[in-house]
């Protein structure tokens, strides 16, 4: 398990902003290349991004699926990225901190299944942190510059 924390120059609602518009993922995602698809219905709890990983010619396809939704508050997704296996993420922020008109963001992510699950956990924990210090840095610029998605919040591929 890793647990990684940035505080982020804008409210909890910013962050949100860009965590439920699913054609943002591959931007803030270490390790996403694209967006394949967001469902309809996303950000609702069972709905997914449909992501590729890797670069190409080796791109894998795979998905995120929102488990939990406590808009602003947190938000838990499951994440396949396979060869390396399943992953589950909890970001949450806590708004106010620092003067005031700060949001502290700590994600949380763990392996659950695949071969990640057998790296020891001291090792996970360096690896995780290594890349979500990156993902949390690319999440703070987005929301921070209130970026969005050309497709606008929740708006499906037409």
């Amino acid at each position: 398990m890793s647990t990684t924390t940035r505080v982020m120059n804008c409210t909890p609602q910013a962050v949100f902003d860009v965590l439920t518009d699913g054609w943002t993922y591959a931007t803030w995602v270490v390790g996403a290349a694209r967006i394949r698809k967001v469902d309809d219905g996303f950000p609702r709890p069972g709905t997914r991004v449909h992501h590729s990983v890797g670069f190409w010619p080796f791109m894998i396809s795979d998905y995120t699926e929102i488990e939990d939704l406590d808009s602003p508050r947190s938000i838990t997704l499951r994440a396949q990225a396979w060869p390396a296996g399943e992953g589950r993420i909890t970001i949450t922020c806590e708004g106010g901190v620092g003067d005031g008109d700060q949001t502290l963001v700590t994600m949380h992510e763990v392996a659950t299944s695949g071969p990640a699950k057998i790296i020891p956990r001291p090792i996970e924990s360096v690896l995780l942190r290594l890349r979500n210090l990156e993902t949390l840095k690319r999440l703070g610029y987005l929301a921070e510059s209130g970026a969005r998605s050309e497709h606008g919040p929740h708006e499906r591929e037409r």
